[in-house]
């Protein structure tokens, strides 16, 4: 069997690759950055609710290594809080119990702040780290090949891509604005693979005696498989501080939805910790505010509240009963809206958004490459006399724009009403028009019109 520890250096190098490494692993209580006190607690609860614990499972649990529960539970059998319940022959096989005095303390610390998770990092160990990374890659740059790759297939045109592409390769915020369908959503999620390498993410963060969650599973996505790299669990065990993920660059979406207390600290009292805001866990990454417009919040108090905490790199946040702090925020901004820029935001506003792209109709050209590719990848065969039906008849004769949505939306309708009377979608002109009658409130069915037309 390959010895693990020989292959921590090609991991450390995969690491470096994508532009993060481990912190690592602390050796003890001190090199955790936390008090003694608050891993006690942690592990009190820990076994308070899991019963007698094998000390290897609770090293999975609080992501702390054996060394330092060692130290602490040491501590806590000195103070009978803790005992050994049972000892195998290897070192690391012993189970933990709680003594009855220290049942009492934990129920009591669990009334407090019933938290049982990973343990937090210090708010200093993660500004540290959020400075160190934020001037990483600050170096990073986008190219017109990776633009192309990325966009290639979504039919924009060049001045798009290239307006995308130089706004990521400066880091700057933008405002995609054009009509509904354009394909502005769909383009402001693709940036996302735009963003190269991989950040560091604490499970969690200390701020005194609180302890606010950071990692969201839904946001903080494993990054690729690098050649040469250990699983994560063993890489975690072996050589790094467990307390940190190694995750692609966050992607956040906002929409209309978003509301004033969205982008504050929220107390869950259910989990006994402070979560995090939506832009503070996209630190690294990109905000895409879709919508813009539509909040609750007016479209020029928002870009304040985003545009001078990332100019000043940190949001400054509240807990309960007053105490301020201040959480690290780098990131990318992007607004997408339907509305015209100018009914949003005055001129200064306007100037402190790097670029604003217009994200408009596609050329038929472009329109006709997307239906063929949407249509193979739907395994449906491209009929072009269908296909010029749609253009000329259809968008022409309605008046609708060649919007990027639609050969998405119109395909959706064939395979509905295909589905629905049990038979295989086939791309034909009534079934064209039944699609597009689907689509919009038309005073006329499509089918209606284009006898009109015909006459």
């Amino acid at each position: 069997m390959m010895d693990v520890e020989s292959l921590l250096p090609a991991t450390r190098v995969a690491e470096e690759e994508n532009g993060a490494v481990l912190p690592p692993q602390p050796r003890n209580v001190r090199e955790t950055g936390l008090e003694q006190q608050l891993i006690v607690e942690l592990i009190a609860k820990a076994i308070f609710t899991g019963g007698r614990t094998h000390l290897p499972i609770l090293a999975t649990r609080l992501r702390l290594s054996v060394n330092v529960l060692r130290e602490a539970l040491d501590f806590m059998v000195a103070e009978q809080v803790a005992e050994v319940a049972w000892r195998g022959d290897a070192d690391i096989d012993v189970q933990y119990q709680l003594t009855a005095a220290g049942k009492q303390r934990a129920a009591g610390w669990l009334e407090r702040s019933p938290y049982v998770g990973p343990a937090p990092v210090p708010l200093e160990s993660y500004r540290a780290m959020a400075a160190r990374q934020a001037a990483q890659l600050a170096t990073a740059t986008v190219t017109p090949d990776e633009v192309e790759a990325v966009f290639g297939d979504c039919g924009f045109d060049a001045g798009v891509h290239r307006l995308v592409g130089a706004a990521m390769h400066a880091g700057r915020s933008m405002l995609l604005y054009g009509a509904p369908g354009s394909g502005k959503s769909t383009l402001a999620r693709k940036l996302g693979r735009l963003l190269p390498g991989a950040v560091l993410v604490p499970h969690a963060v200390a701020v005194g005696r609180e302890i606010v969650q950071l990692y969201d599973p839904a946001v903080h996505q494993p990054p690729a498989p690098q050649p040469g790299a250990l699983p994560r669990p063993v890489l975690e065990r072996r050589s790094g501080d467990a307390r940190w993920m190694l995750c692609q660059r966050p992607l956040v979406q906002l929409g209309a939805e978003l509301d004033a207390s969205m982008l504050e600290l929220r107390h869950d009292a259910f989990s006994g910790c402070y979560q995090a805001p939506a832009h503070c866990k996209a630190t690294h990454g990109l905000i895409v505010v879709d919508d813009l417009g539509r909040q609750r919040i007016p479209a020029a108090a928002l870009l304040n509240r985003f545009i001078q905490p990332l100019d000043a790199g940190q949001d400054q946040l509240t807990l309960q009963g007053g105490y301020k702090f201040a959480m690290p925020f780098h990131a990318m901004l992007v607004f997408a809206t339907n509305l015209p820029p100018q009914t949003l935001l005055d001129g200064s506003a306007l100037r402190r958004l790097g670029y604003k792209i217009h994200v408009g109709e596609l050329s038929e050209a472009n329109y006709r490459a997307l239906f063929r590719r949407l249509c193979r990848a739907a395994n449906l065969a491209p009929d072009e006399a269908a296909l010029r039906y749609l253009i000329e008849e259809l968008h022409g004769g309605g008046g609708q724009p060649l919007l990027a949505s639609y050969p998405r939306d119109i395909l959706a309708r064939l395979a509905d009403f295909a589905s629905y009377a049990g038979e295989a979608p086939c791309l034909t002109v009534a079934a064209l028009d039944q699609a597009w009658s689907s689509m919009f409130a038309a005073g006329q069915p499509a089918e209606a019109q284009r006898e009109a037309r015909m006459a």
